[in-house]
């Protein structure tokens, strides 16, 4: 008797661990009853009747999934290897567990299939310039396509971009021909405001003789105070010989 009582007390307390459920804060349940979904259940304590009710847990906090690289090639036909990373949740767990096998796995083979699709429409420079209106596409497109699965993706993050030593090479020297190219810009445009500012002082200067003598005296004084100049050539202004010209035939 007391051994059959003990039987009894055994398979009560396991119907009792297989009964009871107790889901945190952030998993919910997707109950099957004899096969049919019957239900979302949680958080706390989850009753279930044993063998014809079985549960299925469902995290529904953010998860982080790092794409493999992905060889890509650009429109302007540079090959790269890029990676990423998926962040995204569990909106709805019936539809992850109804609709999709394993919706990790899914979400993994989608991020890396978009990936390839859309870094191949850019050109390299664009992959390199515009990775925040890149990754926005991705977001985009993978929300949409996992929708029907209850996943909400809320961010991808391009992390890197890996080119090929002779692809670095030529970057390099793109990028050193653009600064030569911006070096001998600017100073044709110097050379260009300093012609205009000369011609701006020519004219000013021709308003009065009198201030092209004086510009004279002032650079004579600039370079005698320097130091340096040790003979000194300069035209005669005619405006200092002028008066004794005018006056030589007078007195002839």
């Amino acid at each position: 008797m007391f051994g059959f009582a003990g039987v009894l007390v055994v398979i009560v307390v396991v119907l009792l661990v297989l009964a009871i459920k107790v889901l945190p804060e952030y998993q919910r349940g997707v109950v099957l009853t004899l096969g049919r979904y019957t239900g979302t259940k949680g958080p706390g304590l989850v009753l279930l009747v044993p063998v014809i009710q079985r549960m299925m847990r469902v995290d529904l906090r953010v998860t982080v999934m790092d794409v493999p690289p992905q060889d890509v090639i650009s429109r302007d036909n540079v090959s790269v290897r890029v990676n990423a990373v998926v962040y995204f949740r569990v909106v709805e767990p019936d539809k992850s567990v109804l609709q999709v096998e394993n919706f990790l796995q899914a979400t993994s083979q989608l991020a890396q299939t978009r990936l390839r699709s859309v870094l191949g429409q850019h050109e390299l420079d664009e992959i390199l310039s515009q990775r925040d209106s890149i990754n926005q596409t991705l977001q985009t497109i993978l929300d949409e396509a996992t929708d029907p699965w209850g996943i909400k993706v809320t961010n991808v993050e391009i992390k890197d971009v890996d080119l090929n030593d002779t692809m670095v090479r030529a970057i390099a020297r793109q990028a050193e021909a653009e600064r030569e190219r911006r070096a001998k810009v600017i100073h044709a445009e110097g050379e260009l405001q300093a012609a205009e500012k000369l011609r701006d002082a020519a004219a000013m200067l021709s308003q009065q003789s009198q201030a092209l003598s004086l510009r004279y005296l002032q650079t004579l004084a600039d370079m005698s105070s320097n130091g340096k100049a040790s003979t000194i050539v300069f035209p005669l202004p005619l405006e200092l010989i002028k008066p004794l010209i005018d006056a030589m035939p007078r007195s002839g």
